[in-house]
């Protein structure tokens, strides 16, 4: 990990940009007491996202965790996947026509991603856990992509609670998968989530093996998620990160 820049932010927040290998990220912590982390997924593009981004870091770490987030493949600055791009391009098509988003789209759209991403997460929770401000366990994740949280909660041990964003078109894989995750859950869905499939979210979520799982579910769009979420996931996370 090298740390490329450094700012302060609202109430002594310190924000660094890093890179772990070729994959820039941003790493939030507030004083020098060990802190649990949250992983904070995205969809992509941490310029774009970033207001947002920091908005929820600033909130998660006044609870006392730190925060980081990485790069997904392909977006930002890193470069495109070509495949990735063009199944994007097939899916947003397809809906603008009212067409079935089929699965083979789906497969050359998410996993791909899911393939690149997971690896490359845990690279950087290996280097952050091994820096003084952060406990060396137990991790959460928060948001982005639910297939690439759904695979960290399979193939990761060290991650014990996870909070999901549910809506995202997600392959026939995922399903299998979401059937070995055990850990405690929080899936937040909003019900008019625009060009997604609500049905797909609520099966997914019944595929889950989880003996703890609560379904947020909230009227509004895609982006509309309600601020008093936050305080929903504080809980959630405090007990089962503290």
């Amino acid at each position: 990990m090298h740390f490329t820049s450094e700012q302060r932010l609202d109430n002594g927040v310190l924000e660094r940009r890093f890179t772990v290998g070729d994959v820039p990220g941003i790493l939030w912590t507030r004083g020098s007491a060990p802190a649990p982390l949250v992983l904070m997924g995205h969809p992509g593009g941490l310029d774009m996202m970033y207001p947002r981004l920091a908005a929820r870091a600033l909130g998660t770490v006044a609870e006392g965790y730190a925060a980081a987030t990485i790069e997904l493949p392909g977006a930002g600055d890193r470069p495109r996947l070509a495949g990735v791009d063009a199944a994007r391009a097939e899916l947003l098509k397809a809906i603008q026509a009212g067409e079935p988003v089929s699965d083979d789209i789906v497969e050359r759209l998410v996993l791909p991603l899911v393939d690149q991403a997971v690896p490359e997460w845990q690279a950087a929770l290996d280097a952050l856990l091994a820096l003084p401000e952060i406990n060396d366990g137990p991790v959460g994740i928060a948001g982005g992509v639910i297939s690439i949280g759904v695979r960290l909660a399979v193939v990761e041990p060290r991650i014990s609670a996870a909070l999901l964003f549910a809506g995202s078109y997600v392959p026939r894989s995922t399903f299998s998968e979401a059937r070995q995750v055990t850990i405690p859950l929080l899936v937040l869905l909003q019900w008019d989530d625009e060009g997604n499939d609500r049905q797909m979210a609520l099966d997914l979520f019944d595929a889950f093996a989880s003996k703890e799982k609560t379904l947020h579910a909230n009227m509004g769009g895609h982006t509309g998620i309600p601020a008093f979420e936050g305080e929903s996931a504080n809980r959630f996370f405090a007990r089962h990160l503290r």
